[in-house]
């Protein structure tokens, strides 16, 4: 079911009326019925797959009860690498599987070997890296001893499916969400609303920028090879806005959504757009999935805290590398993650990777020319690799680049073609700088926008939503991931 479908304006009022009508029973029903909703939401993309969230549950519940059991941590740390295995087994079958014998099929042919390919038609679950991440944040914060396994199942179980951010995130802590599923909501009026605010950005930035964004970015990376370096600029800037919206529009409809019943989910986009320099720039985008291979695979490893440089130069490529192939079977997201350890480690080897912390330009309204200037240079950076991202493959990638610099033509005509929606992509940079320093854009301040204001502010984004929206249903861009 898609946040941006009829199926789910119908879902979610229904889900909203239903909850708070039972919040009153007990928390065993508000669980419950959780539970109920959130496997409908997934079982109405293919209900066949609902057995692998069920599986993985059952697995990870039942080895945190074994944790728990036993001091000994040689028995605890058995049981971590059988999740381990477990969990990250079906994530490799489903979406690397194929990848693998290709590529090891690939290597024979070109020392002369012919091997039959043995490949199978997987179709990959959706949302399966997002929860699996989740399930592990459990039994690894019990091994480490930061949670207690819980005895609770259906707590447990509605934690793994909850459906505002199951299929995209999102990816939230167990020592985070997991408790607030162990205490018992009440309806918030204000939690309520800020969530409607919310999840009305969140459609925004969906269906008017990042829907709107595609139809070009679509046009410009199919025919790249006639376009001229203008043309191609403009589409690796719009894709950035294009995967931007799509993405973060999904976090803040998954937020909101969740705070219509109570539940606080992590923040994980901040204005990255923003950002100084790659390190700020990872630190604002995707902040549940940085963060979760900054904890479990980053500082395990040794961290910035090692004395050789090697080390350490080898622990930051170990991180992009698996972060780009965490997105896809794909040599373009191995490259695409690669790209940013080479951008994130002079920052680092020069101990600037936590040079800006506070959000631009805090006290002013205006950035400075110098953090102008670094804003657009990390944007630039941000570009090229979103190229390896939204390339079909590595020689897509390359010849789009390279027709950049071997066709130095302008183009002005094509861009008056696209000059509205530049236009808006440019409205909407300055209302998202404007509220850079609230959670998200339609967070005002009462005292200084008075609630007419507000309320015209609503409907006309309501409108561009309404007569903006494509006639067919787009699926989110991460759902393929």
């Amino acid at each position: 079911m898609l946040f941006n479908s009829i199926d789910f304006a119908l879902f979610l009022p229904l889900v909203f009326g239903g909850y708070w009508l039972l919040s009153s029973r007990s928390l065993w029903v508000q669980n419950f019925f959780i539970l109920l909703v959130s496997y409908l939401f997934y079982g109405w993309w293919d209900w066949r797959f609902l057995s692998l969230i069920v599986f993985s549950s059952l697995v990870d519940f039942s080895i945190g009860k074994r944790m728990g059991q036993t001091r000994d941590q040689a028995v605890r740390k058995r049981w971590l690498y059988l999740s381990l295995a477990i969990n990250l087994g079906l994530l490799g079958f489903f979406k690397y599987y194929n990848f693998f014998v290709e590529e090891f099929i690939g290597a024979f042919h070109r020392i002369g070997v012919t091997l039959e390919p043995n490949t199978l038609n997987i179709i990959l679950p959706v949302g399966i890296s997002f929860y699996t991440f989740q399930t592990l944040s459990y039994t690894i914060d019990v091994y480490r001893g930061k949670l207690e396994p819980t005895r609770d199942w259906l707590a447990f179980f509605a934690y793994v499916s909850f459906f505002p951010q199951l299929v995209a995130g999102p990816i939230e802590r167990s020592t985070r969400l997991l408790p607030q599923f162990q205490q018992q909501r009440t309806f918030n009026y204000e939690q309520a609303r800020d969530g409607m605010r919310q999840i009305l950005w969140g459609l925004f930035k969906k269906i008017v920028i990042a829907d709107s964004c595609a139809v070009v970015v679509n046009d410009i990376f199919a025919n790249y090879e006639t376009a001229g370096t203008g043309t191609l600029i403009l589409g690796a800037v719009l894709f950035a806005f294009q995967i931007y919206g799509d993405f973060s529009g999904y976090s803040d409809i998954a937020i909101g959504t969740a705070r219509l019943f109570g539940f606080d989910l992590m923040r994980n986009f901040a204005y990255p757009y923003f950002s100084r320099n790659v390190a700020e720039f990872w630190r604002r985008w995707h902040i549940s999935l940085s963060t979760w291979f900054r904890d479990y695979v980053y500082i395990p490893l040794g961290g910035s805290r090692v004395e050789s440089r090697w080390i350490l130069i080898r622990n930051v490529f170990i991180v992009f590398l698996v972060s780009g192939f965490w997105h896809g079977a794909n040599w373009t997201f191995i490259v695409w993650g690669a790209l940013h350890a080479c951008f994130f480690l002079p920052l680092i080897l020069l101990n600037n990777n936590r040079s800006y912390l506070d959000i631009v330009a805090r006290d002013r309204f205006l950035p400075t020319a110098a953090d102008l200037g670094r804003m657009l240079f990390t944007f630039a950076l941000v570009c090229i690799g979103w190229v390896f991202f939204r390339a079909e493959n590595l020689q897509h990638a390359l010849d789009y680049l390279a027709q950049m610099v071997e066709n130095p033509e302008l183009n002005l005509a094509v861009l008056r073609k696209h000059l509205i929606l530049i236009a808006g992509v440019a409205i909407f940079i300055g209302v998202e700088w404007l509220q850079r320093r609230r959670r998200h854009a339609f967070e005002f301040s009462e005292n200084r926008v008075p609630a007419w204001a507000r309320a015209g502010i609503y409907l006309v984004t309501a409108l561009c939503i309404l007569l903006l929206a494509p006639r067919q249903e787009t699926p989110f861009i991460y759902f393929q991931f």
